[in-house]
């Protein structure tokens, strides 16, 4: 990317540092620790590395001053998750969260048609399917130490990410019946979340598939239903329907380099105070209190109480 020197990087397998130093020219450490010890010309870090390990890297970067790009989650746990957005509050540096949603022009129409299209939201349906398991068994993201759980913290982090934002949202409740295919490794999530928009009560539901049957292929939904309107959003398009009258959409889907592209160069702005933080670390707190709480309820059988599991992270410090 233009304007961006690769400084250095880290990694605990060494057939991975051998291909950053021959991919970058720079030097690769076998940790963080050495890498932040050891280098004095950075600015920024991109964290991308398993789930578990984001709050010890990111928190290590900000306390050596500076901005931080984390891909999602932005931890796991609803602890850290507080601990991590309240650690960056008064500083100068930025943390940005990897959701590349806000960045794709699709989930962007949808936030401008909830936010005035269709009237008084009235409710949300969203799936994920993907044939997730097959492909990441034996892998890091199927070891819950690493990973912090199955699908629904993996790619079913998107989803969540892009619920709460398309609706301008945050969680209240929710309640869940999860399938596991492993111990600790989830495959088939089903919630019912109760969202809070500007005061009022939104419905919706989340379904959520790692062992999908259509193949290697995602396929991705979301639909909102007002009381003017509705919109309907698949891999194939946008429909809108709003006064008697039916829109067809049809938008290009931004490949992943293109998107990721996007996302880095948001937070090199952020970082550089140019623009606001575009998804801030609070953003990524609702997500994690989210799918936290969805665990928290399949396995008690009962409604938990989103807002209250955070509050009682917070009073918890």
């Amino acid at each position: 990317m233009d304007g961006v020197e690769i400084v250095a990087g880290a990694d605990p397998s060494e057939a991975a540092r051998d291909r950053f130093e021959s991919g970058y020219g720079a030097t690769a450490y076998p940790d963080h620790e050495t890498l932040l010890a050891e280098e004095d010309d950075l600015d920024v870090v991109n964290v991308v590395s398993p789930h578990a390990v984001h709050f010890e890297q990111t928190t290590a970067a900000l306390d050596a001053g500076l901005s931080v790009h984390v891909e999602k989650p932005i931890v796991t746990g609803v602890d850290d998750a507080v601990a991590l957005t309240e650690a960056v509050a008064g500083r100068s540096a930025v943390v940005q969260v990897g959701y590349q949603r806000h960045f794709d022009p699709r989930f962007q129409r949808i936030r401008e048609i909830v936010d005035g299209r269709i009237g008084e939201l009235g409710g949300v349906n969203c799936f994920l399917e993907q044939d997730w398991i097959d492909g990441q068994t034996g892998t890091w993201r199927t070891d819950p130490d690493l990973s912090g759980g199955g699908q629904l913290y993996d790619s079913g982090s998107h989803l969540l990410d892009a619920l709460l934002w398309t609706t301008d949202a945050v969680p209240r409740s929710v309640s869940a019946d999860i399938q596991y295919d492993t111990p600790g490794v989830d495959v088939h999530s089903s919630l019912s979340v109760a969202l809070d928009r500007d005061g009022e009560h939104v419905p919706a539901s989340v379904f959520v598939t790692g062992d999908g049957p259509t193949g290697p292929e995602t396929r991705e939904g979301l639909y909102v239903w007002g009381s003017e309107g509705s919109a309907e959003f698949t891999d194939d398009g946008l429909i809108v329907r709003h006064g008697g009258e039916t829109g067809h959409h049809d938008q290009a889907f931004p490949g992943f380099e293109e998107l990721t592209e996007r996302k880095l160069e948001a937070f090199l702005d952020a970082a550089a105070g140019e623009r606001e933080n575009p998804v801030p670390p609070a953003t990524g707190l609702q997500v994690i209190g989210l799918t936290e709480a969805a665990y928290l309820a399949d396995e008690r059988g009962e409604r938990v109480d989103v807002q209250g599991l955070i509050a009682g992270a917070r009073g918890s410090e």
